[in-house]
């Protein structure tokens, strides 16, 4: 639709208010109703020659340095979760942003919003997970705000963390440096985070605990820059999991994406919630899982380092960029060797996962 300026003179957006009639749970981040929301009324707004770039931060000239900057805010439920906490997880996924962007993260803020009530034994081994996730990733929290709601007004507590990092001169990792010929790796078995955050939630009777694969990636990423791999692009597979992020990818760089399946490892626990649930693990969120898009020459030596990594057992080549269009397709080979459309997820799985 094209711009039209409206009666008071401000432009109006371009879809009516009517269309999104609200905000539901069940479009939360990760499918086409956020993107479209992103899209069509932040973006509209908001848009400016580093938004439009859409990465995981911004990065920017600062007096001569290149910085990285991000921000996030964390609602997950529960708040204590098999293999991490919403502390931690405030911590590793500001620090993953800025690694996606290249960047050595070195300060985050934290903002703290807590519900009348919240149990201070609680909060404190949260505020003990933060520290320990600070210590790992080498970052300080240097600032931060907190504030105190009404009792049913704010589900225990809601965190909000910003980083900035340091960025080479040399480094350049965008999805516009995504090229033709270009090898997708992926660091390890995918779906975990999800998978325990709902099992836990709905108290689901399950013979082996699935633990989150909630972990930083700075120090992996640093690894691969620091050995010369020639990264173009980098993501980290969140909200929306693998199959979002690869659609955002082609979207972004204009190419067309191939993935394998049966290159992609899913464990037997978490593939058999899955298939009770009738979820698609390839959509479900990670917090320790990122895919790399590489030089073709660079793939072996990639995937060397990261099965080095305590957790990069199954870290595998998954896919190929192929040629340009316009449109961003993806397509997956499945297990029996056909073809389909990879498309973005329509709404979101698993709500409130980080």
């Amino acid at each position: 639709m094209d711009k039209k300026e409206n009666t008071t003179g401000m432009m109006s957006c371009p879809l009516p208010i009517s269309d999104y009639d609200a905000i539901t749970m069940a479009h939360g981040g990760g499918g086409k109703m956020m993107n479209n929301l992103i899209e069509k009324m932040i973006m509209h707004y908001l848009s400016n020659n580093m938004t439009s770039e859409k990465h995981d931060g911004a990065v920017f000239n600062v007096e001569g340095h290149r910085l990285a900057f991000t921000t996030d805010s964390y609602v997950v439920n529960p708040v204590f979760f098999p293999g991490g906490n919403i502390g931690e997880l405030a911590v590793y996924g500001t620090v993953n942003d800025l690694s996606m962007c290249g960047a050595k993260p070195l300060y985050l803020s934290l903002g703290l919003i807590l519900e009348e009530g919240f149990l201070i034994k609680d909060l404190e081994k949260i505020i003990i997970s933060i520290r320990d996730a600070c210590e790992r990733t080498g970052t300080q929290i240097i600032t931060g705000d907190t504030k105190v709601v009404d009792k049913g007004k704010g589900d225990g507590i809601f965190i909000n963390t910003a980083g900035i990092g340091i960025v080479r001169e040399d480094i350049n990792i965008s999805p516009s440096r995504v090229e033709e010929g270009d090898v997708i790796i992926v660091n390890g078995d995918i779906g975990r985070h999800g998978i325990a955050i709902m099992t836990t939630r709905e108290n689901l009777d399950i013979e082996s605990t699935i633990l989150s694969d909630c972990a930083p990636l700075n120090h992996v990423v640093q690894k691969l820059i620091d050995a010369g791999i020639g990264i173009h692009c980098l993501r980290d597979l969140t909200r929306g999991g693998l199959g979002s992020s690869v659609n955002e990818i082609a979207s972004q760089s204009q190419y067309q994406i191939e993935i394998e399946e049966k290159s992609i490892h899913v464990l037997e626990e978490v593939r058999g919630v899955c298939e009770i649930l009738g979820f698609d693990p390839i959509y479900v969120a990670n917090e320790g899982r990122f895919i790399a898009i590489v030089k073709k020459e660079d793939a072996g030596k990639t995937l060397e380092i990261l099965k080095k990594e305590a957790d990069g057992k199954y870290a595998s080549i998954i896919g190929a960029v192929k040629g340009k269009n316009k449109k961003g397709l993806v397509t997956l080979k499945n297990l029996m060797g056909s073809n389909r459309i990879l498309d973005m997820l329509s709404g979101e799985q698993l709500p409130r996962i980080c």
